[in-house]
């Protein structure tokens, strides 16, 4: 298996994927919507995909990340916004291989760090995260103003 930096000559790999990723995040279906979301990202330099290809040459799994800033300690970070591996291949590694990407990224733009965010009943995701180092921020709640 390898990890790649994605560019737009890899949006047809990737759509199905972030489809799939957005399904398991309770959305529905919309391969279009993903195509299209996927393609300004890439086109504008927007956000950096990492995606993860198997031996016989299929797409796994990507992470995504968009760069972000702290204010308070007046630094860059990376936002690490999503990460998903195909069912298939989960257990196998992909997911520790895309994040070490993700991190090697950071540790080369010298950024404060990366910042993720998972749902609290995903206890798998957790787990690997705790195991790489990433540590629960503790004292802080997040809102969301949603204008749907």
């Amino acid at each position: 298996m390898k990890v790649i930096t994605a560019t737009i000559n890899d949006l047809e790999s990737i759509v199905p994927l972030f489809d799939a990723y957005r399904v398991f995040y309770s959305q529905t279906s919309d391969v279009e919507k993903a195509r299209d979301f996927l393609q300004e990202r890439l086109s504008n330099n927007e956000s950096i995909i990492f995606l993860a290809i198997d031996a016989d040459n299929n797409a796994v799994g990507f992470t995504q990340l968009f760069r972000g800033f702290s204010s308070v300690s007046a630094a860059r970070t990376w936002i690490l916004n999503d990460l998903y591996v195909i069912p298939t291949a989960r257990g196998l590694g992909v997911a520790k291989r895309l994040m070490n990407a993700a991190r090697e990224l950071a540790e080369c733009d010298k950024v404060k760090g990366l910042a993720l965010e998972t749902a609290e009943d995903n206890l798998n995701a957790q787990k690997l995260y705790e195991s790489l180092g990433y540590q629960r921020e503790l004292g802080t709640y997040h809102y969301f103003l949603s204008l749907d």
